[in-house]
């Protein structure tokens, strides 16, 4: 069973987002995008960097190119734990 996003996120992975621009296989001079998106590890994008390989290695199509962003949706400040909570007026 995979894990939660929470967890993933809680050992250090970000939302990454990649947009692939490639050749189309017959029509070599007309581009296509395509947007991929994983939890994944900074610096080493191990995630992204494995869907490029099998990019490159089964699909018809050669990359033209590859823009991606990455964003840790949480950091270390700005979690912690909360065990009670009080209101004041």
């Amino acid at each position: 069973m995979g894990k939660s996003e929470t967890e993933l996120m809680l050992k250090g992975y970000g939302l990454t987002t990649a947009e692939m621009v490639y050749r189309m296989p017959d029509y070599r001079n007309v581009l296509n995008t395509f947007v991929w998106q994983d939890y994944d590890l900074a610096p080493d994008y191990p995630k992204l960097f494995g869907f490029i390989e099998f990019w490159q290695e089964k699909i018809e199509g050669p990359l033209h190119s590859v823009r991606f962003v990455h964003r840790k949706m949480i950091s270390p400040g700005e979690w912690r734990n909360v065990t009670g909570t009080f209101s004041y007026h």
